[in-house]
């Protein structure tokens, strides 16, 4: 016991000289897995790079220089000895609740697959089962879609599924019109619904903190469920949002779209990580491409520091004509995936340590709607899986918005055959 006890002091004080600011609990928590703990000091307002020590790598101070700092920053994935390698598919609330669902289950059964991501708060703002919560009761945003949510968590454990928990947050139509002062106001005091009068398309502000709680207690009653990891979708303003910013009234503060948007994340982290339960985020694939994607929010990076898993959505019919060399992307999975995944581990290279799992969503369905698309199934599904491997990426989601999966993919390909 003296032996592990100078141990233990000893690397505290090799922690604690880097990080004096440090509580003893923090300096604890690094030194016992020092192994897999990152631990970073975080400019305020998450401005610049992290300064990363710990088992991190030392990056630039000058992003910091002269910005306050805020708390030290611990970052240890709490699903690192259980999540396996995660290969995934995408079910809605009705498939999972309803006859689809054996036949969603046999697939995972009988393949390789061995993940379900399942809407616990779907893309309109509706909990998907009877919630047990107050707060959410009181909002009367909760349905009967998924009745028994813990039978069906027994379920998934009786087929080995590892159990993610989609918590769609910004875009939220029901909130928007519950609590207008939530959302984006129109001058004549109408909810913005993105020109859709008749099927509403609308968002709440990242800017309002009772928008995050809302969320979050949403997130905690699914990990209190069994749920394994959450991932948050939709965080982040409306696309094109800088066009009509100046004419939508909406409380907001000095921080960046950006800023806000990543603060969240990091809140998310922090009220999260203790249950247990991984933290994801799903992101629009061409934020590793750009600098950062002002307009809605989204900062590939800011993001990524706070997240154990980023997915982030390169499905080839979201590209455009040119990206990645190719006139029509979609009808080219391989080489776009293969760019996307290059671009994206070189956006990572920033933080560091901090880099969390990468786990992209991936397309499974033909996008009729594109010009030049191609009929997506077994091959293509295959040629995005290939493209991942040879960027040394295992691990994927598979979205189709109906659950229909394509039969007979081969999810584990052999990595020395060819495209």
């Amino acid at each position: 016991m003296d032996i592990l006890l100078a141990s233990l002091l000893m690397l505290l004080g090799n922690v604690e000289e880097a990080q004096p600011d440090a509580s003893f609990e923090q300096l604890v928590q690094a030194t016992l897995d020092s192994k897999h703990a990152i631990v970073a000091q975080l400019p305020d307002g998450n401005a610049g790079n992290p300064v990363l020590d710990g088992n991190g790598s030392e990056s630039s101070g000058g992003a910091t220089e002269g910005k306050d700092e805020s708390d030290l920053f611990v970052k240890l994935d709490p699903q690192r000895d259980e999540a396996p390698v995660v290969k995934g598919i995408f079910v809605t609330a009705h498939s999972a609740a309803g006859a689809r669902m054996e036949s969603l289950l046999n697939l995972v059964d009988e393949t390789e697959l061995n993940a379900m991501v399942i809407d616990v708060k779907d893309d309109f703002g509706n909990i998907t089962y009877p919630s047990e919560n107050p707060m959410l009761q009181e909002m009367g945003t909760t349905t009967n879609i998924i009745r028994d949510m813990p039978a069906l968590m027994d379920t998934l454990d009786d087929h080995d599924i590892y159990p993610i928990a989609r918590v769609v947050v910004f875009k939220d139509t029901i909130i928007a019109k519950k609590k207008p002062e939530w959302s984006f106001l129109r001058p004549d005091g109408s909810v913005w619904d993105n020109g859709k009068p008749h099927n509403p398309d609308s968002f709440v502000n990242p800017y309002v903190k009772e928008v995050w709680d809302y969320n979050i207690e949403v997130a905690k009653e699914a990990a209190a469920y069994g749920f394994k990891e959450i991932q948050f979708d939709y965080v982040r303003f409306p696309e094109g949002f800088e066009t009509r910013a100046d004419k939508l009234t909406y409380k907001q503060d000095e921080r960046k779209r950006i800023e806000a948007v990543a603060d969240f994340v990091q809140y998310a982290r922090e009220e999260l990580t203790p249950l247990g339960v991984r933290v994801s985020v799903d992101i629009f694939g061409y934020a590793a491409s750009v600098p950062a994607a002002e307009g809605i929010g989204q900062d590939f990076n800011k993001i990524s520091q706070y997240v154990d898993v980023i997915s982030p959505m390169v499905y080839p019919s979201h590209y455009s004509t040119g990206w990645y060399d190719q006139k029509v992307p979609d009808a080219s999975p391989y080489e776009t995936i293969y760019g996307a995944m290059e671009d994206t581990h070189e956006k990572l290279e920033e933080i560091g340590e901090l880099k969390p799992v990468i786990r992209p969503w991936i397309q499974d369905f033909t996008a009729s709607w594109i010009p030049g698309y191609i009929p997506y199934g077994k091959n293509e599904v295959e040629a995005q899986i290939r493209a991942m491997q040879e960027q040394d990426i295992h691990e994927f989601l598979l979205w189709n918005s109906s659950n229909r999966y394509t039969p007979g993919v081969d999810y584990d390909l052999d990595p020395n055959t060819t495209n």
